[in-house]
């Protein structure tokens, strides 16, 4: 896999609440993972346009602006390019997810993600699109679309599911490696509140927070060994990096996450971002309704021995 991808072109259009800034101010804010020098210096040559000429550091912005950056061709970090497939028939596509590739695009991550690698597998009426996510460390069952009404359909299923209150209509079902830690009980739900915090690199990110948005997930200990935990997840809603925050919320952060620590929050002091891997957590199984048959399925991943008791 060509370590270079063709480059991109980031599009976005000015609100009013970004009226009246600078060219400079608004990117540096916007796109945090880059300093105003950097960002000066891809004006200076060029990169940023707005209806096709560049855009100086202290051009004025107005509501309704639609500013590109044309980003040139870099060299993206390496993936594991193998995706098993667990299920597959005209509608639904089932892989199991390495540790270590992105679903989506992101950061630094264009091509070498999972969808891209995906996108000449033929079948259904369109390419197949993920209906959820799965973090880039994380590995295990994911479930894509093949056809716009199947992508509804399943999408509905998820957004159901993550509603607050009441069981969910599909199931999925986790194993976690977190650190040991004495007096937690072998079964507990964890109702920790998620929303986004405050962090200087990425202005936000989600985490515990009493004001957040409610979620729930069903946890017991499989095993109890030296220095670590082994957990089995029922998920009943579906916030971002729900298990991580989680785990971490009740004082046993996952084994190796160099981002959530005690109590659910990014660790103090750190360059860590959330999508960086080290943890040990595999989506094992997921049962949905099929989009065209209306039948249960459940697909299983295969369960590694270290996540075995």
């Amino acid at each position: 896999m060509d370590p270079m991808n063709a480059g991109w072109t980031y599009a976005d259009r000015i609100g009013t609440d970004a009226s009246g800034q600078t060219a400079l101010a608004f990117y540096a804010a916007r796109y945090r993972h880059s300093s105003e020098t950097v960002w000066r210096e891809r004006m200076a040559r060029g990169e940023i346009t707005r209806r096709g000429l560049p855009v100086a550091p202290d051009h004025p912005l107005a509501a309704g602006d639609v500013l590109e950056w044309r980003r040139p061709p870099w060299e993206e970090p390496p993936v594991p390019v193998e995706i098993p497939i667990l299920y597959e028939d005209d509608t639904v596509l089932a892989v199991d997810k390495p540790a270590g590739l992105p679903v989506l695009p992101d950061g630094g991550y264009l091509e070498h993600t999972l969808v891209f690698l995906l996108r000449g597998r033929a079948g259904g009426d369109a390419p197949p699109v993920p209906v959820h996510r799965l973090g880039r460390g994380t590995s295990g069952v994911l479930l894509l679309a093949r056809s716009a009404a199947a992508r509804r359909h399943l999408g509905a299923q998820f957004r159901r599911a993550t509603a607050a209150g009441g069981e969910p209509v599909l199931r999925k079902d986790y194993r976690a490696l977190t650190s040991a830690v004495a007096g937690l009980p072998d079964a507990i739900e964890i109702r920790q509140p998620i929303g986004p915090v405050p962090c200087a690199r990425l202005g936000t990110v989600h985490a515990a927070s009493p004001a957040g948005r409610p979620a729930r997930s069903r946890c017991r200990v499989l095993a109890r060994r030296d220095g670590a935990m082994l957990w089995a997840i029922e998920l009943i809603t579906g916030r971002p990096h729900q298990i991580r925050i989680h785990l971490a919320s009740i004082g046993a952060p996952l084994l190796g996450d160099p981002f959530y620590g005690p109590g659910g929050l990014p660790r103090p002091g750190g360059d860590a971002l959330p999508g960086d891997i080290g943890y040990t957590l595999r989506a094992c199984s997921l049962r949905c309704v099929h989009p065209l048959t209306g039948r249960p399925i459940e697909i299983h991943a295969p369960i590694p021995p270290e996540l075995q008791p």
